[in-house]
């Protein structure tokens, strides 16, 4: 447990930010879930277009660190692969 002064108000900031990561994890999450749905209902542009949606709410959560790079890189990656051979 946290003693000293300073201690303590670096355990109260780490429980605020954990909050903050957590809604932000759970919104990327969503969106992801999403283009996922699109992609299961074969609709081609209802796929992309939650697809352009969801790019940005990764690289957000890239920029402020709650999800890696290279993670963000290859889930748009791989999303973007399966949403363009739904439509060949």
């Amino acid at each position: 447990m946290a003693n000293t002064p300073q201690s303590k108000k670096r355990a109260r900031q780490a429980e605020r930010r954990q909050d903050v990561n957590k809604a932000r994890r759970s919104r990327i999450r969503t969106f992801l879930r999403k283009v996922e749905e699109a992609l299961a209902s074969g609709n081609q542009e209802s796929a992309a277009a939650a697809l352009r949606e969801a790019q940005p709410e990764l690289a957000r959560g890239v920029t402020k660190g709650v999800v890696h790079k290279n993670t963000a890189a290859r889930k748009m990656s791989r999303l973007a692969a399966r949403v363009k051979a739904l439509s060949a």
